[in-house]
């Protein structure tokens, strides 16, 4: 998750955040390039007096300043557009979650199995357990099993909201009426933290959103006690 001061992204825990960060990297490392070279031009022109004749009407410097800027939006475009087909493919998941949002708390129900399903509030800072983090925690976690494509259903019940998972690469709007669908699968267990991203009202701030990923004996075990209790 986030820690204060960062300036970068949070570590990837999903195929398609590596392959955001590798994309971010490459888009990033191409401007670092433009940028250094516009401002030695711009140091070159300022700090001399002589005028190259040859610049001042050129049929190849023309042809190579339209064609450059060509290439180098096919090297960004084609890796962006490789990304979006991934983001957008959903092959075979094992598991269909289906996220409602309300004012202000989600609910969440596993599909694939009868009468599994909760609502998850954020635990109130007074009482977060030691380690807690505030604004973060809530009282019911959605976990699945790490290493299964998950695919997730994501309306709303009253207004527009937004489920968004950083680490995981993935922000879908939640709308009210509508039926959205995205898909992800965890790499690695852990717990990964996430907010609602559409301003929804008074207590935008306090619907937040925890994944824990568990090996499937772990989430099997779970999901029996919870139907169990149910």
């Amino acid at each position: 998750m986030a820690h204060p001061t960062q300036m970068g992204f949070q570590d990837a825990a999903s195929p398609v955040m590596e392959e955001l960060l590798s994309f971010h990297d490459h888009a990033l490392m191409i401007v670092f390039l433009i940028s250094t070279l516009v401002l030695y031009i711009i140091m070159a022109m300022v700090s001399t007096k002589f005028t190259n004749k040859f610049i001042l009407d050129s049929q190849e410097i023309e042809i190579v300043w339209t064609v450059l800027p060509a290439i180098i939006l096919i090297l960004i475009a084609l890796p962006s557009l490789r990304i979006l087909y991934l983001m957008d493919e959903i092959n075979d998941p094992h598991m269909t979650i289906k996220a409602v949002g309300h004012q202000w708390y989600w609910s969440y129900e596993y599909t694939d199995y009868e009468n599994l399903e909760f609502d998850s509030y954020m635990i109130p800072t007074q009482d977060l357990t030691p380690g807690g983090f505030r604004l973060l925690e809530t009282d019911h976690r959605m976990v699945i099993p790490k290493e299964s494509p998950v695919r997730i259903l994501i309306s709303a019940e009253d207004v527009l909201h937004s489920w968004a998972v950083p680490s995981l690469g993935v922000k879908m709007d939640a709308v009210p009426g509508r039926l959205n669908q995205t898909t992800f699968m965890v790499t690695r267990p852990g717990v990964f933290y996430g907010q609602c991203s559409e301003i929804c009202g008074a207590n935008h701030s306090f619907m937040p959103i925890v994944i824990e990923a568990v090996p499937l004996e772990s989430f099997e075990s779970w999901s029996t006690l919870v139907l169990e209790y149910a």
